[in-house]
C-alpha cells in the first residue's frame, strides 16, 4: 500500500527508535554527495536534517536515476527504511547522525533555480567543519526572504520567538488577563512620532491613523470594566530611520485597573524571567530600582549599563577654591565636575590617546568642551594640567575617585549638569566597548522611576512620556514652567543591559486633573476637544485608578537570544531604510487609485502636483538642508549632486561584490576646493564686537544666553 502525506514522519525525529521502520519524509534537498552508483542527501524539513542514501543494494534502478536529477534546494517525498549507520561514518554535526533511511522510492514534488546563495548550514561528512554562515548582503537575503527563511538557524530564531509568546500568553493567562484586540484604523493622535495615514474611500479626504501605541483604548478598556488586559499587538511609527528601528513592530501591551507600581514590578519581573528562560537565561531577581536622576547621576543615561562598573564620581566641592581657572569659571557659575575611574587602564589609555583622541576629538564630539585625564603612578598624579592643582586636591581626587596606581581619571566639567552627565555617559561606553570592559553572557535588568514628568521646549514644556502619565503630586499650577519642570512622574522603564526594553506609567483617571495637563502643554480647548473628547467624556463615568505597560518583543526576543539585529528574528522586516526588498514597498500607487480617493484633481496625464520638485535632486536637498539655493547656484550643486551619485551607485555596487571579513574599505578622496559662495569677505560681526550678537535670545541660564535649539538664516 502506497504511503502518503498522513503517514509522514518528521526528519529531525529520526533515531535509534526507528530502526527497521519503513518512513515516509518530505522536505527540501539540502545537500548532495554522490559516490557514482550511490548517492547521499541531506534532507531537510522543519524538524531538522536526516541522511537518505540511494543505493543498487536497496533501491531500483529507475529510482536511483531520478535520484540522479536532484538538486540543492528540490523539494521530495522519499519513501525508505530507516537503518544504523556503518560504525565510523556517524555525523555528529546533527542530531539524527547516528542513523540514515535507505530510499526505496522518490518524487519530486517540485523543482528549484540554482538559489542565489548558500541556504544549507550542516556538513555531510563526519570531520568536515560545520559550516558557517554565508556572508550575503542583508538586501539581498530580504529580498528572497522565503529561501533565507529555510535556513535552520533561521526557523530556530522564528520556533524560539513562538515559544516566548506562547510562555507570556500562559503565564497572564495564570493571572488573570484576558487578550482583547484593540482597532488598526484609528484616529490620529499625538504621541510623539507621526503616524502612518490612510485614506478613506467612504469619507473623502479624512483620514486613519495606523496606531503607534493602543493607549487611549486599553484605558478605555479599564473604564469598561475590563479589569486585566493584555493583547500582543502590531504597532506603526513613522520614526526617522535608525539601524534597529522598524516602521512597524510588535509589543506585548498590557493594562490593569485598581493597582500600584508594586503590581506591575511584581508581574512583569515574573513575566520577563519566563521569557528569558525560554533561552536558557536566569536572570537575577528582584530587578534593580533606580531613580532617574540616580541613573543620570550616576551613568549619565535613563537606560544605564550596569554589567560594568565606571560610575560617577562627583568631584564638585574638590574644586571649590581652585586655582585651576577652567574649572574655577565653571564653579563660578554653578556648575558641577563629574568623573569616572578607569582601573588598571593606565598601559592602554596614553598620554597620546588620552589628549589627541579624546580629549580633543572624541569627547567634544559628545557635546562636552573637553575633558580632564590623570594618570596613577607610583609617585601621585600625572597629567598635563596636574601642576594647577594643590596638594590637597590631588589628595582628595586621589580618596574620591578609590584611586591606585596603573588607574585612569577622567574627568567632565560644564555649567550645565545635564551635559556633563550625558557626555560623561557616552564617553562611559565609548571606553567600556573599546576596551572590552562589558562581560559576555550578563544579563542586568533594572527599574528606572520616578522621570520628570516634562522636557522643556523652546516654547513651554512637553511630555516626557504621554499626556496620560500620573503625576507625582496634583497640586500643581499649570502656567508655572519651573514648577512644571520639577514635577515627577509615576513612570517606569524596565531596562536591561543598557537597552530600554519596554515601559508604562500609571495613569490618570481624573477629568479635572487630564485638564490640567492639557492646559500646562498649551493645548487649547478646541484641540483638546477635538482630538481626545472621546476619551475625556470616558473619564468622567467613573474611571478607576489604572496603570500598565508596554514591551518591546522585537528587541527583547533578540536581546534573548542574541541576535545582533531585530531584523533576524521576524519574519519579513523593512531593511535599514525602511524599504522591503521582497515587495518592493513602499511604491507608488495608480492615479485611479488617487482618484478614487478624491486625493487629487487630476485630468488626463496632468503630471501629480509637486511631482516635479519631487524629482528635482536640487530642490529635494534644498528642502531637506533648509538652505536656499539661488537660481545662479543650481547647476554647479546640480553636477556636485550627480557625481555623489554616481560615488554612491560605484559604492553600492563594489559593496555587493566585496563582502566578507576580508573586505577592503572604500574610499574616496576629493579635490580641495572653496564651497563658499563668491563675493563673500570674511567679518566679524558689529553685533559681536558689540556684544549685543545674542541679546535677543529668549532666556539666559548659567551665565550663558538661552537660544533655540536650530538657527534659521
Amino acid at each position: 500500500m502506497d504511503m502518503t502525506f498522513h503517514d509522514r514522519s518528521m526528519c529531525g525525529h529520526m533515531g535509534a527508535s526507528h530502526v527497521g521502520r519503513q518512513v515516509v519524509l518530505a522536505g527540501w534537498v539540502d545537500a548532495l554527495r554522490d559516490h557514482g552508483e550511490v548517492l547521499f542527501i541531506h534532507l531537510r524539513d522543519q524538524s531538522g536534517i536526516v541522511q537518505v542514501v540511494f543505493s543498487p543494494e536497496c533501491t531500483e534502478k529507475s529510482v536511483c536515476e531520478q535520484a540522479g536529477q536532484l538538486r540543492n534546494e528540490f523539494c521530495v517525498r522519499i519513501t525508505g527504511r530507516v537503518v544504523d549507520r556503518t560504525p565510523g561514518t556517524e555525523n555528529p554535526h546533527i542530531v539524527t547522525g547516528d542513523v540514515e533511511v535507505n530510499a526505496s522510492d522518490l518524487t519530486i514534488l517540485s523543482q528549484s533555480e540554482t538559489p542565489p546563495f548558500t541556504i544549507s548550514e550542516k556538513s555531510m561528512l563526519a570531520g568536515a567543519p560545520v559550516r558557517q554562515d554565508q556572508a550575503v548582503a542583508e538586501d539581498l537575503r530580504l529580498q528572497y526572504r522565503y529561501l533565507d527563511l529555510r535556513r535552520p538557524s533561521m526557523q530556530r530564531q522564528l520556533f524560539k520567538r513562538h515559544a516566548i509568546i506562547r510562555a507570556i500568553r500562559n503565564f497572564l493567562d495564570e493571572q488573570g488577563f484576558i487578550e482583547v484586540e484593540t482597532p488598526m484604523l484609528t484616529r490620529s493622535t499625538p504621541e510623539g512620532a507621526r503616524d502612518y495615514i490612510v485614506p478613506s474611500r467612504h469619507h473623502p479626504r479624512s483620514f486613519y491613523a495606523l496606531p503607534q501605541s493602543p493607549q487611549l483604548f486599553k484605558q478605555l478598556l479599564m473604564v469598561g470594566g475590563v479589569e486585566r488586559y493584555y493583547q500582543i499587538v502590531r504597532c506603526f511609527r513613522d520614526e526617522d530611520l535608525r539601524p534597529n528601528r522598524q516602521p512597524e513592530f510588535t509589543q506585548l501591551d498590557l493594562e490593569a485597573a485598581f493597582i500600584d507600581e508594586e503590581f506591575v514590578y511584581r508581574v512583569f519581573e515574573e513575566l520577563v524571567a519566563r521569557m528569558f528562560a525560554v533561552g536558557g537565561i536566569d536572570l537575577p531577581r528582584p530587578f534593580v530600582r533606580m531613580t532617574w536622576t540616580d541613573a543620570m547621576n550616576t551613568a549619565g543615561s535613563d537606560r544605564p549599563d550596569l554589567r560594568f562598573g565606571m560610575t560617577f564620581v562627583d568631584a564638585t566641592d574638590i574644586f571649590t577654591d581652585t586655582n585651576y581657572a577652567i574649572f574655577r569659571q565653571i564653579m563660578e557659575r554653578g556648575g558641577c565636575i563629574k568623573g569616572i575611574n578607569v582601573k588598571g587602564q593606565s598601559g592602554n589609555l596614553s598620554k597620546n590617546i588620552l589628549q589627541n583622541e579624546y580629549a580633543k576629538e572624541i569627547v567634544p564630539g559628545f557635546g562636552a568642551r573637553g575633558m580632564t585625564w590623570m594618570r596613577v603612578a607610583d609617585a601621585g598624579l600625572e597629567s598635563n594640567i596636574v601642576q594647577f592643582f594643590s596638594e590637597t586636591e590631588q589628595k582628595r581626587i586621589l580618596e574620591r575617585f578609590g584611586a591606585e596606581t596603573g588607574d585612569v581619571i577622567l574627568m567632565i566639567a560644564d555649567a550645565s549638569w545635564h551635559l556633563v552627565c550625558t557626555a560623561l555617559g557616552q564617553l562611559r561606553l565609548h571606553l567600556a566597548r573599546r576596551l572590552e570592559l562589558i562581560p559576555e553572557g550578563v544579563y542586568k535588568p533594572l527599574w528606572i522611576t520616578n522621570f520628570p514628568l516634562f522636557e522643556a521646549t523652546d516654547t513651554g514644556v512637553t511630555s516626557s512620556h504621554h499626556p496620560f502619565t500620573m503625576p507625582d503630586q496634583t497640586d500643581f499650577d499649570p502656567t508655572d514652567t519651573d514648577a512644571l519642570l520639577d514635577l515627577k512622574s509615576r513612570a517606569y522603564d524596565l531596562v536591561i543591559n543598557g537597552e530600554e526594553t519596554g515601559g508604562g506609567s500609571i495613569r490618570i483617571n481624573d477629568r479635572r486633573l487630564q485638564d490640567k495637563i492639557f492646559q500646562a502643554l498649551d493645548l487649547t480647548e478646541e484641540d483638546v476637544a477635538e482630538k481626545f473628547g472621546f476619551f475625556l467624556q470616558a473619564l468622567e463615568y467613573g474611571a478607576p485608578p489604572h496603570g500598565g505597560m508596554a514591551l518591546g518583543l522585537d528587541r527583547i526576543t533578540a536581546m534573548i537570544l542574541s541576535a545582533p539585529s531585530i531584523r533576524e528574528v521576524i519574519a519579513f522586516p523593512k531593511n535599514r531604510s525602511a524599504f522591503c526588498p521582497l515587495t518592493q514597498a513602499p511604491a507608488p500607487v495608480s492615479r485611479e487609485q488617487l482618484a478614487e480617493l478624491e486625493l487629487l484633481d487630476i485630468k488626463d496625464d496632468a503630471p501629480l502636483p509637486g511631482a516635479g520638485r519631487q524629482k528635482d535632486p536640487v530642490a529635494s536637498l534644498s528642502w531637506v538642508s533648509r538652505i536656499g539655493i539661488e537660481d545662479a547656484e543650481r547647476e554647479e550643486i546640480r553636477t556636485a549632486v550627480a557625481q555623489a551619485k554616481t560615488l554612491a551607485e560605484r559604492v553600492n555596487r563594489e559593496a555587493s561584490q566585496n563582502t566578507g571579513e576580508s573586505a577592503e574599505p572604500l574610499f574616496s578622496v576629493l579635490p580641495a576646493s572653496n564651497r563658499f559662495r563668491p563675493g563673500t569677505t570674511a567679518r566679524i560681526s558689529e553685533l559681536s564686537e558689540n556684544k549685543r550678537l545674542l541679546e535677543n535670545a529668549p532666556a539666559v541660564k548659567g551665565g550663558y544666553f538661552k537660544v533655540a535649539s536650530v538657527l534659521g538664516q
